[in-house]
């Protein structure tokens, strides 16, 4: 998505939130404009959320620390060891933990996340082992959700769960908070009901050639919202989310 189209979708969605987050299965650190967009944010009165698998966040440290409204930086540490050799993971870490901590020193909150409970996790071992030694202490500081590890900086930890397919095996999917808390908007301004429909298959309207309130009107969004508010999903998708099942005792 080009800058200028980011600005048309940030003037759309005005009055219907004050967060935005790039993410939906990519990594938003890569793209050529990335001060830029965080710059339009900012001016447009959003604050950013940003998640990343923390590989670039060095080559991106000075953008990250000057951009005003960063409200929260999310970093997948779980997707290291699916994706880079284990002998690379000291210096990763080195590079993670060094701009995490100034940019909650900034004011940012930063999320270091494990969230492979069940999954690809024989390095968080390793993980924990480096924060602790990095904070100097023997045990982590639970709270809610995972650790606090000191101001503004966390690490959270939760079950691994799989990207949802249209093909795999239908879950208990009761609820979900879609097209309530979250939409998802894909890069060529596809509107999805959150940010694990990353190819699109619940294709809802576009941002570029329509308001939020005629997308969110249309006879599938609303049939959507109203499947899960009766815990009776409407889309193939969302009965085969994973996620979504930790919801059901949400609602």
């Amino acid at each position: 998505m080009s800058a200028a189209e980011f600005a048309c979708v940030l003037d759309k969605l005005r009055g219907h939130t004050d967060y935005i987050y790039l993410h939906i299965l990519g990594e938003p650190l890569s793209h050529p404009e990335l001060e830029k967009l965080l710059t339009l944010a900012a001016d447009k009165g959003f604050n950013c959320c940003i998640t990343t698998n923390g590989t670039l966040l060095s080559d991106c440290a000075e953008v990250l620390l000057s951009a005003d409204r960063l409200y929260k930086l999310s970093v997948s540490l779980h997707s290291f060891e699916a994706n880079f050799p284990a002998d690379s993971l000291l210096d990763y870490l080195d590079s993670v933990w060094n701009i995490c901590s100034r940019l909650a020193e900034n004011g940012t909150l930063c999320a270091l996340r494990l969230w492979n409970d069940g999954g690809a996790n024989c390095l968080n071992d390793a993980i924990i082992s480096y924060i602790k030694a990095r904070l100097g202490a023997e045990e982590l500081s639970p709270c809610k959700g995972g650790y606090k590890l000191c101001d503004r900086l966390y690490l959270e930890t939760a079950a691994k769960f799989e990207w949802p397919d249209e093909n795999a095996a239908e879950q208990n999917v009761q609820f979900c908070r879609g097209l309530r808390d979250q939409i998802g908007i894909l890069c060529d301004g596809t509107v999805v009901p959150c940010c694990l429909d990353a190819e699109g298959s619940i294709a809802l309207g576009s941002i570029f050639t329509q308001s939020l309130d005629e997308i969110l009107a249309s006879p599938r969004a609303k049939a959507l919202y109203e499947g899960f508010s009766n815990r009776a999903p409407t889309e193939e998708l969302c009965r085969r989310c994973g996620y979504a099942t930790r919801f059901n005792k949400s609602h």
